[in-house]
């Protein structure tokens, strides 16, 4: 079956690697425009009667929902069997740590969070009635070749310190991939999936150990009521959030174990691509 996948930028450019007859629909590609979900271009692309669909393009941020979703599901020629959808664990919100899974009820704190979750029920109400099944994939933060926040190392930003620290949660951008592969499975129960490395070690830990494996000075450490002084708005609202994100679901449902599970492991392989490239 063709797989169109939409907004092939990051994790896209893996998965399309893996299926080569995919068809990639991006904003721009080599140069030219091939998709406009905010004005009033048509979609350019043939589809097959079979097909099935891996939908990453993230919600405007000026606008409340996603009329981008909903603007692309309408210019659909005909419904695809399958649509993978990838959401963000952030629709869970703060939980003070505590575990999370895919029966906890979603209390999004931030914007982009309730959009994401707006994007969920806009896709579950469209496949309502249509002969199309969702799959959806609320990811954590993604890492991988050339996302490893080494600029930050060498810039000295600081981290928290360890004391201060929240659950990390987070995804190897190849392991993500393997997911949204096997979403597109037929033989995979559609609904809502977690998907992460298992690996709760917090962000401190991750950019120290990036710092330690890249051969960098380690990051200056604070705590957290200076960081509540001097961090971005946006990276203050990560830090209020704090919840240890459960993927069972993902090992024993969606069939995938992580290959980077120990988010050392990821590091390595990532430092080790780049220094390929």
């Amino acid at each position: 079956m063709i797989t169109l996948f939409v907004g092939a930028g990051y994790t896209g450019a893996r998965v399309l690697e893996r299926l080569p007859d995919a068809i990639a629909l991006g904003r721009s590609r080599h140069g030219d425009e091939q998709l406009d979900l905010d004005g009033d271009d048509p979609l350019q692309v043939d589809l097959p009667e079979q097909y099935a669909v891996i939908y990453s393009v993230p919600p405007a941020e000026d606008q409340p929902g996603d009329p981008r979703l909903a603007r692309f599901l309408a210019l659909l020629p005909h419904p695809p069997a399958r649509i993978v959808y990838l959401s963000t664990t952030g629709v869970y919100g703060n939980r003070d740590g505590d575990r999370v899974d895919e029966t906890s009820k979603p209390r999004p704190e931030s914007a982009r969070a309730e959009r994401r979750l707006a994007a969920e029920q806009i896709l579950a109400e469209w496949c309502t009635g249509r002969a199309t099944t969702a799959v959806v994939l609320r990811v954590p933060g993604i890492y991988g070749p050339g996302r490893l926040g080494t600029e930050r190392i060498q810039a000295a930003m600081p981290v928290i310190e360890e004391k201060d620290a929240n659950p990390g949660n987070r995804i190897h951008v190849d392991d993500l991939a393997t997911c949204c592969i096997a979403g597109l499975s037929p033989d995979v129960p559609d609904g809502i999936y977690n998907v992460g490395d298992g690996d709760h070690r917090s962000g401190s830990w991750f950019t120290n150990e990036v710092a330690r494996q890249a051969g960098l000075p380690p990051p200056p450490a604070i705590s957290l009521d200076e960081a509540e002084k001097t961090f971005s708005p946006m990276r203050l609202s990560f830090l209020r959030e704090s919840r240890v994100v459960d993927t069972t679901k993902m090992r024993e449902v969606l069939g995938v174990t992580p290959k980077y599970s120990d988010a050392a492991d990821g590091i390595a392989a990532s430092l080790a691509e780049e220094s390929e490239e």
